[in-house]
């Protein structure tokens, strides 16, 4: 925007009826070193737009007069363009003081300014700093010259301070509404997140409401303002808190500290790191990751979002992954992993001193390993989810043949089997590329993505135990719910700001999840419940009886599965008993983990003519290794039945307590006996040096001081 040196270069603005800042075009003033936003405006028209300023409807406000001065006319023998006649300087009325939480008052003055038209309620200035600035021209006393200091209504953090989108701002009710715990309006936010109608939404919150008291008319009016007020809050929320991406983002930390466990800016050494985990979040990890696994669902949106997205998740109650983790990064170096891991783990062990997990999936053969093993203590595993859905997405999409589709992906399931079958790779892959050379698209996108890293993939595979089907298929079926929750056609345009991306998980993401664990829990909300339920293959899979599967029985080439909606309808699983089976259906011709090829598989187990899942291959290996590795009547031979035994235990324990319907029975006969609090106490806390040393004596005295205490209580008494 040109600078303005003079007044007289500035033209008047007289805009029809009630206006605003909105409705004038505002010009740059000054020197280059100092310059200010101003407009110039008829000077009995000055109260229309102090009236239309206060009309915003973001930020509906009054505006007080902070400060005044005025000159008579003639008092100025010299003067310039811009000198004053009348000078006032117009405040929003909900600062500049901030009497909220943290705030206080100007340090120019140590106490609270007495004027008129302050805001609609008592010390409710919560330090905004919009302010403008009207002088009516010394020169010419029917202009008024408006300079705008800040136009935007927020604090000196640069939050919004009031009004509509203020989360804060509920209403000048507050106080008299009925008691509302963090949980009840958590859930009633999540509803209003998920679409669910204001009645229905009302209605359950009324209900929460009950639990604690009592309702009446009044109480019943307040509940439906609050309702009201935070369904129009959440929908007026915005993720642009500034224009600039870097900005917004930095406000937003400053705002949710306690929704950031790491935050690294970008700069010319350190690349830009952020890790989210909410309070929900974090005790949904000290619950469910204690003694338990973590996996990654790492690099989502490499290509289509500003930095790439990695999600830790633990598995609940149901063995659902549940997201405890968003880490916003495209750095996958070991020193910036192990800042991030770091600062995790000291976060659950904050909450519970002795918190640690006992395994941590991967499904990444790039992502470093040697700082998750460092900072969390435990073993590494492998999931193959990533590689099937690539592969087999991109079989369907560019081999149009149905019987070449399944012929393909049975072959890269052989290689990938034969790695601990030690089968020659290189051979393998010339062999499938000479045998399916007319396949040129496929072809084409195979030797461009894979076969430069095939090797390290495979590798991976064969270095490190390998997660079952049911964690492959629960991290799959995670990926596909934030795929759908992100990749929304009506939000392409900011996929490349990292606002955007936080603002998404953060409210509509962590909202489905937050209503999944709490309907189950809690037993309401039956449809939720229900479709929590059967979110992964896994569970739909558990549907289906064993009558619905027939297997071929020449060589199990193929297994039918007869549809329990529709009996007419039978779909074929080629290739059963693999984790690269190939179904017919429509979910799995999208690439997923599909009911019918998992319905299979299971029934497979129990078929000595099918070959064994590569996840029970790989433990069987281990083992076999455990028990060949260490020589007759040695040490290493103790260790090594040492940690067999100890594995093995904990492998008994689990299946006892998935396979029992009374978790007493399984606690009784734990070899852990909880004795008296008293003992318990002792226990826990071993007496001091002094207390072991005491006498009879000693203790005798000390009574005998006891009794004549109470004696002298009794006499006045």
């Amino acid at each position: 925007m040109v600078i303005v040196e003079s007044i007289l270069d500035i033209p008047v603005q007289d805009p029809p009826e009630e206006f605003s800042s909105a409705d004038l075009s505002w010009k740059k003033f000054g020197t280059a070193e100092h310059q200010d936003n101003v407009a110039l405006i008829p000077h009995a028209r000055v109260d229309e737009f102090i009236m239309g300023e206060c009309c915003n409807v973001e930020s509906p406000t009054r505006f007080h007069i902070e400060r005044g001065r005025k000159r008579s006319k003639g008092s100025l023998k010299e003067y310039k363009s811009d000198e004053y006649l009348e000078y006032r300087l117009y405040w929003c009325s909900f600062g500049p003081e901030n009497y909220g939480e943290g705030g206080g008052i100007l340090p120019s003055r140590k106490y609270r300014l007495n004027t008129r038209n302050r805001a609609a309620r008592p010390q409710s200035m919560r330090g905004c700093t919009c302010h403008f600035v009207v002088k009516r021209l010394y020169a010419r006393p029917w202009l008024a010259l408006i300079i705008y200091n800040d136009r935007h209504h927020v604090n000196k953090s640069g939050f919004v301070c009031h009004g509509p989108l203020d989360r804060d701002a509920i209403g000048p009710g507050a106080k008299k509404i009925p008691y509302i715990s963090n949980e009840i309006q958590q859930q009633t936010m999540s509803m209003i997140y998920l679409g669910i109608p204001e009645e229905n939404v009302l209605e359950k919150h009324i209900e929460c409401i009950q639990q604690y008291c009592s309702l009446d008319a009044t109480f019943s009016t307040l509940a439906s303002q609050y309702v009201r007020k935070l369904g129009e809050i959440i929908k007026r929320s915005t993720h642009e808190l500034d224009l600039d991406d870097q900005v917004s983002i930095r406000m937003w930390i400053e705002r949710n500290k306690k929704s950031v466990f790491f935050y690294q800016e970008t700069s010319e050494i350190d690349p830009f790191i952020l890790g989210i985990q909410t309070e929900w979040q974090l005790k949904q990890m000290v619950r469910f990751g204690h003694r338990n696994l973590i996996a990654a669902d790492s690099t989502f949106g490499i290509k289509r979002l500003k930095y790439p997205l990695c999600t830790l998740l633990v598995f609940d109650s149901r063995h659902h992954a549940l997201p405890v983790a968003w880490i916003v990064t495209h750095s996958v170096a070991k020193s910036d992993v192990a800042k991030w891991t770091k600062a995790l783990f000291d976060r659950a062990q904050r909450i519970e001193h002795g918190w640690k997990i006992n395994g941590f999936v991967i499904d990444n053969a790039a992502m470093e390993v040697d700082p998750i093993r460092n900072t969390f203590c435990c073993p590494i595993l492998f999931s193959l989810w990533r590689v099937r859905r690539s592969w087999l997405r991109n079989v369907v999409k560019k081999c149009p043949n149905i019987e070449v589709q399944r012929e393909i992906f049975k072959r890269l399931g052989e290689i990938v089997y034969g790695i601990r079958g030690g089968v020659n790779t290189s051979v393998a892959l010339e062999e499938l590329i000479q045998d399916f050379v007319d396949q040129t698209a496929f072809m084409s996108y195979f030797k461009s993505s894979w076969v430069p890293k095939i090797e390290m993939w495979l590798l991976t595979t064969k270095s490190y135990p390998l997660a079952s089907q049911e964690a492959s298929g629960a991290i799959e079926a995670y990926h596909v719910k934030l795929k759908t929750k992100l990749f929304d056609d009506s939000h392409l345009g900011a996929l490349q700001r990292v606002d955007w991306l936080v603002h998404k998980l953060t409210t509509e993401l962590h909202s489905t999840y937050w209503l999944d664990r709490y309907a189950d829990e809690s037993d309401s909300f039956q449809n939720v419940k229900e479709e929590y339920i059967a979110s992964t293959s896994w569970h739909r899979a558990l549907q289906i009886p064993d009558s619905a599967v027939t297997l071929d029985d020449n060589c199990h080439l193929f297994a039918k599965v007869a549809s329990l909606k529709e009996s007419s309808i039978t779909h074929l699983v080629w290739n059963p008993g693999s984790e690269f089976a190939f179904c017919d259906c429509a979910w799995s011709m999208q690439g997923n983990f599909c009911k019918h090829v998992i319905k299979v598989n299971m029934m497979c187990e129990n078929d000595q003519g099918c070959k064994p899942s590569m996840s029970f291959r790989s433990l069987e290996e281990m083992l076999m290794d455990l028990w060949k590795k260490p020589m007759d009547d040695s040490i290493v031979l103790d260790e090594s039945v040492a940690w067999t035994y100890h594995m093995l235990d904990q492998i008994k324990q689990l299946v006892e307590l998935n396979g029992s319907n009374d978790i007493g029975l399984v606690v009784n006969n734990m070899p852990l006996k909880w004795i008296s609090k008293k003992g318990r106490t002792f226990v826990g806390r071993p007496g001091s040096f002094r207390a072991l040393r005491s006498t009879s004596k000693t203790i005798t005295k000390n009574l005998q001081k006891k009794n004549t205490k109470w004696k002298r209580l009794s006499r006045l008494s």
